[in-house]
């Protein structure tokens, strides 16, 4: 690494990713410095688990209330966001949304709140634009991603809203890696040294 710090960035899993949690993995990290990193994964949907089911279980919404969502709330994508504190919620959405002192603005239009608000929002149209609820997210101690990514665990190319918000979760993967440029059958899981 050059020093740099990767806030806004898409880490994409290299095929020999050894740790199964992040195989085919696409992370949006939210925040990198000298004391870690933290990102959300945007391409594992959460099976069995929906948007107003979770405003029910939350008490966001009553049960009879789930039919009258606003379309824009039944279609938000519920996420397993990583491994850490997966029985917390963090929503990814667009900056046209934003809740003083408990929004944090990331890079290229893109915010993260972990709120019951925004969930208040979005359950009745005046959410963000586009989200999606993320359970749990991905951390690293300090160094650690660094030290991941010389070992060949990971690449990074820059985020943008469409990769992040309205690709398929299957396709998210393969869209990251030609971003970068890579065709995924090129890629080797073993580490170069000069």
């Amino acid at each position: 690494m050059d020093g740099t710090f990767l806030d806004g960035q898409m880490l994409v899993a290299m095929p020999g990713m050894r740790d199964e949690r992040f195989a085919r993995a696409v992370i949006y990290l939210c925040a990198h410095s000298s004391e870690g990193a933290m990102g959300i994964v945007v391409n594992q949907p959460a099976n069995h688990v929906n948007f107003p089911d979770l405003l029910v279980q939350l008490d966001v919404i009553p049960d009879d209330e789930r039919i009258r969502l606003p379309h824009s709330a039944g279609g938000v994508k519920v996420l397993r966001g990583g491994p850490v504190e997966t029985g917390r919620g963090f929503v990814l959405h667009t900056a046209d949304f934003f809740i003083q002192d408990s929004t944090l603005p990331i890079d290229d239009g893109i915010c993260l709140t972990a709120t019951l608000d925004i969930l208040k929002a979005m359950a009745t149209g005046s959410g963000p634009a586009s989200a999606m609820l993320a359970l749990g997210y991905a951390g690293w101690a300090p160094g650690q991603l660094e030290n991941e990514i010389q070992q060949n665990g990971w690449l990074h190319c820059p985020a943008d809203p469409a990769l992040v918000f309205e690709a398929e979760a299957s396709q998210k993967y393969d869209l990251a890696l030609r971003k970068i440029g890579i065709d995924p059958g090129m890629l080797s899981t073993e580490a170069g040294h000069a």
